[in-house]
């Protein structure tokens, strides 16, 4: 995994939650996820207005801003606006909807010259960090798609980009929560599905984290709870990160019980 392969492997995950979904029938979009209130037609509505918002971003900076300068303080009223119109919509008719969303965005991110940054919500990203965060999205509310259907997902070191978001996200769940920030580093040391090793941050850092990527990920789109990952942590900075870790901004949400799933991802 290099950050140079984000936009190629954003398009594979994407394609893989596609071929999902094709194979649901109607009934099954109205099937609850583990996020309270989200069917799955909700998951993939969120996704569709997150890839049309990032698409509209990488390719017209200017009506992006405009756009952006319309929205609500109230963080869920943007998000409940943003898939209304999705919502209504069939369940075949939401799928090509997120798949014309998602194609646009993987394609606009790719044809960004390399160097320039993309506006965003909180402030400018390069592309191949945005597709990052695209990846995030697709990631955790993926993940809510395959436990609401009961489908056991199979992980690939494309993970490794969610894992690098997540590294760089470090401070969002101080935030989230009005915490103050820790004047510390982190060192991240997480084995791909692979056996590849990662690490993330400073070599003489105090504070670290070490364990599978795919918990990792799945701790810092809160898709699961601490207690059932199999993620060690040195230092006390380190050992209170794991109960706030979040990648994503807005609200933490109540996130997910311990020991609400039976096992860790492996």
């Amino acid at each position: 995994m290099t950050i140079s392969d984000a936009f190629t492997d954003l398009t594979a995950d994407g394609e893989e939650l596609e071929n999902l979904l094709a194979t649901l029938p109607d009934q099954a979009w109205d099937t609850p996820t583990p996020a309270e209130g989200w069917t799955v037609a909700h998951q993939i509505a969120h996704l569709a207005a997150t890839f049309k918002l990032a698409g509209l971003a990488a390719a017209d900076a200017e009506r992006f801003e405009a756009l952006k300068s319309r929205l609500s303080p109230d963080f869920q009223t943007n998000v409940d606006l943003a898939m209304a119109p999705y919502l209504a919509l069939t369940p075949a008719a939401l799928l090509a909807r997120f798949h014309e969303e998602r194609v646009a965005a993987d394609k606009a991110l790719a044809a960004v010259p390399e160097g320039q940054p993309v506006p965003w919500l909180v402030r400018p990203l390069p592309a191949t960090v945005l597709a990052a965060a695209g990846m995030m999205e697709l990631f955790g509310h993926g993940q809510d798609v395959y436990d609401g259907l009961g489908v056991q997902r199979q992980y690939t070191d494309r993970v490794g980009h969610v894992a690098f978001f997540g590294t760089r996200t470090w401070d969002f769940g101080y935030q989230a929560r009005g915490l103050a920030t820790p004047d510390v580093a982190f060192r991240f040391v997480l084995t791909a599905p692979s056996g590849r090793e990662w690490v993330f941050g400073p070599a003489d850092a105090a504070q670290t984290i070490s364990g599978p990527a795919v918990d990792f990920c799945l701790l810092v789109t809160r898709r699961r709870h601490s207690d059932d990952l199999q993620l060690t942590a040195v230092g006390k900075e380190a050992t209170e990160w794991l109960t706030v870790a979040q990648a994503y901004r807005g609200p933490a949400g109540p996130g997910r019980r311990p020991g609400q799933f039976a096992t860790a991802a492996a």
